[in-house]
């Protein structure tokens, strides 16, 4: 299968490439971005040494769909999806937080409360929760946004008090991020899914605030199936979920949780073969619709003619 790992273009107007985790973004005239989802995977923030057929494409058009599905709560950056893979849209200047709403006790939160803490981000958490109980209401936990390592929590009253946000935008992200997160549950239950916790990125354009990234997608959100939710936390067994976080269970059941001196397990075809299937059965299940498999063939040159095509046509 030929996977994305990484690019090297050179687009029209090119002002500027940067490299992240698992995206590969090019700045096209200083007011536009080339956003390509690579097949690259990262948990723990450490990228995985190989890539995943297809897991750009399905975080791609996932977050399309509800980048597309919340443009009346604000709007986004997108201005056209001319490949699978590929986003283009307005550059923002980004906040410097990422804003994470977690609705059940899962995941770092859980982790977290396990240990004994009960103050997340300067949120006070109740006592006698379990893992994926359902918390009274969402909390806002956000976290630092790291250029390259660990993104760190932090609270609400540190964010203003060190300057990182003004409090007029911090007010309006707060919002933003209840409603989106609303919207996002509305639509997970008509799929018959449970949005767990989730994280949003906005930015600034213009004086106006934009939602950038992706949203609700199995690398930046965590989903459970509700059939069978209540009798699962009942009886104590495990939440069936849908998230990357069978990734990450893979990884520290090979004690590996990205700290120093640990090795990451051997990924073989098997294990990335299974990893792409539950990439796409993340896509079917929330989209509601069929997988369709890019055509077979170059990859860069199908992206790279693609974008021309785009690019073309937003800046003519």
């Amino acid at each position: 299968m030929n996977a994305i790992n990484e690019t090297n273009f050179k687009f029209n107007k090119q002002t500027a490439f940067y490299r992240g985790k698992v995206r590969d973004v090019y700045t096209i005239d200083h007011q536009y971005l080339v956003m390509i989802a690579s097949d690259r995977i990262s948990a723990f923030d450490v990228v995985l040494p190989k890539p995943i057929p297809h897991k750009g494409q399905v975080l791609n058009q996932i977050a399309a769909k509800f980048l597309a599905a919340t443009a009346d709560i604000l709007p986004n950056w997108v201005l056209s999806t001319p490949d699978p893979s590929v986003t283009i849209g307005h550059a923002c200047e980004p906040f410097k937080v990422e804003m994470v709403i977690r609705g059940y006790l899962s995941g770092h939160a859980w982790r977290t409360y396990r240990e004994g803490g009960r103050l997340l981000c300067g949120v006070t958490l109740p006592e006698g929760l379990k893992e994926n109980d359902k918390l009274p209401e969402p909390i806002i936990t956000p976290t630092t946004k790291a250029a390259v390592g660990h993104d760190e929590d932090i609270s609400r009253e540190d964010i203003l008090a060190k300057g990182i946000v003004s409090e007029k935008d911090y007010v309006q992200l707060e919002k933003y991020t209840r409603a989106l997160f609303q919207r996002g549950t509305e639509i997970a239950r008509e799929r018959g899914l449970i949005l767990v916790d989730t994280k949003y990125e906005f930015g600034k354009k213009d004086g106006q605030i934009y939602l950038i990234d992706e949203i609700h997608t199995p690398d930046s959100s965590r989903y459970f199936y509700a059939e069978g939710y209540e009798e699962r936390q009942a009886s104590g067994a495990a939440q069936k979920q849908l998230s990357k976080e069978f990734v990450r269970q893979w990884l520290m059941d090979n004690d590996f949780q990205g700290k120093d001196g640990q090795q990451v397990p051997e990924m073989t075809e098997e294990v990335i073969s299974s990893i792409s299937a539950r990439y796409i059965e993340l896509y079917e299940h929330i989209t509601g619709e069929q997988f369709v498999y890019p055509e077979a063939g170059a990859v860069n040159e199908r992206i790279q003619e693609n974008v021309d095509q785009a690019l073309t046509q937003i800046m003519a």
